[in-house]
């Protein structure tokens, strides 16, 4: 655990428990560990509905945890069928209850049970989907997310040792079938490595090469961490600022991401070029214009500042600042204004907001024009920022203090993207011993 902090004093955590020996193995080391500290340990068993044994398994598992002084919770998935896409589903229903779960009881750290063998296997997954070097780094350890950390401390542990705990400890597990099914991708893959244990020296390379992609992949995301924060400007309203000049292509794919709330960048091949000259244009959900006097504070890379008329000379040119804002034809419809709803990945109303019981949440849109008044931000980021609405009566505009600040203060919405541009670094799995590779 050690890599994975910092931990408050006494810590809360959560662990995603199966049944299955590799999570009750989890759920038992993790238990120990924050009861060490003053903490404690909440398990939840998540019940997807699939089989018919799975609500006795879950009732089974958590008499078991309860049986080692461990408190668990039921989380039972509905809408869930069999059908294409299943896995991918199931695992996103899966982690939605899990992290709502784990906000309802204000834990901050997720636990999962993965370990050495699921990393080899999400190895070689990675390798037939033809992933780049980045997706060949497999699973991190530590996953920064908006509402939690997820942390994976057991994917330099091989399995046959956390069998080996639970044994030592006279505590069952379940045996889910599914994890035998030759349909699926993953039993396939496990199969064919023939290690059940995972000790042997095929997943100790598989291991070792998503360590090695992992610490290149942590020092590359270091590196455009650096590159934007030296060239880019993100304001609260959903907009950046770029200045003038080449930029790696990794980098502006970050910066690109994150203005348009995407789950993923776009291609780095589809950025080069214009990472190379940048210039107006439109690109995965982003548009690129001249910043205009959004800029005057942006000077070229490597000029030093008090250079205004330079930098009036070189925008005139062409080649001044741009403005990265949402493209607006790709803006997500409205969804209902809830605590908590987040709308085109990119804005997120607070926890504590009190929207009217009916009321909606999408883009200002063509509402902009009459609202000019009430900024000087040009209409192509105006259009952009969310709007709360009843029908078709505008309620609020939070980020314009529309129509008064007591109105948006109860609505507070947040610029909140799926990935930041540049976020927590990929942490690899830990070396042996606990240092972080």
């Amino acid at each position: 655990m050690a890599p994975l902090g910092p931990f408050e004093p006494a810590p809360l955590l959560a662990a995603g428990v199966s049944g299955g020996a590799d999570s009750m193995a989890l759920a038992l080391l993790a238990d120990a560990w924050a009861r060490a500290r003053g903490g404690s340990l909440l398990a939840l068993v998540v019940d997807h509905g699939l089989r018919p044994e799975a609500a006795a398994e879950a009732a089974l598992t958590v008499q078991r945890l309860a049986g080692c002084g461990i408190p668990a919770r039921t989380l039972r998935l509905a809408g869930l069928h069999r059908g294409p896409a299943l896995a991918e589903r199931a695992r996103a229903a899966r982690y939605a209850a899990l992290r709502a779960a784990c906000a309802g009881h204000g834990i901050l750290h997720l636990l999962l049970g993965h370990h050495a063998a699921d990393q080899a296997e999400t190895v070689l997954m990675r390798r037939q989907s033809g992933s780049g070097p980045a997706g060949l780094a497999a699973m991190p350890a530590l996953s920064e997310q908006t509402e939690l950390r997820l942390l994976r401390p057991l994917l330099g542990v091989p399995p046959v040792r956390l069998r080996a705990t639970l044994l030592a400890a006279g505590v069952a597990w379940v045996e889910d079938p599914s994890n035998r099914d030759q349909r699926a991708l993953r039993s396939r893959l496990r199969a064919g490595l023939g290690d059940p244990d995972g000790t042997g020296p095929a997943i100790a390379a598989l291991c070792e090469a998503a360590r090695a992609a992992g610490t290149t992949r942590a020092a590359r995301e270091a590196a455009i961490a650096e590159i934007l924060a030296e060239r880019a400007a993100i304001h609260p309203e959903g907009f950046a600022l770029l200045s003038p000049g080449p930029i790696e292509a990794a980098a502006l794919a970050a910066l690109i991401q994150t203005i348009a709330g995407a789950a993923f960048p776009p291609p780095t091949r589809a950025v080069t070029a214009l990472a190379a000259a940048p210039r107006p244009a439109t690109l995965a959900g982003v548009r690129l214009l001249p910043a205009g006097r959004l800029g005057d504070g942006l000077l070229p890379l490597g000029e030093a500042a008090g250079k205004g008329p330079l930098l009036l000379v070189r925008e005139a040119a062409g080649k001044g600042p741009l403005l990265l804002v949402r493209e607006a034809a790709a803006m997500a419809p409205v969804v209902a204004a809830r605590p908590g709803a987040v709308w085109d990945g990119r804005f997120r109303l607070a926890e504590r907001a009190m929207p009217p019981e009916d009321a909606t949440i999408g883009a200002l849109g063509a509402d902009a024009a009459r609202l000019r008044r009430w900024s000087r931000l040009p209409s192509a980021v105006l259009q952009t920022l969310p709007a709360l609405r009843r029908g078709n009566s505008l309620v609020a505009v939070p980020h314009l203090l529309y129509p008064d600040r007591a109105t948006c203060d109860a609505v507070p919405v947040v610029f909140s993207p799926r990935r930041p541009a540049a976020g927590a670094p990929f942490l690899p799995v830990p070396e042996p011993g606990g240092n972080v590779g």
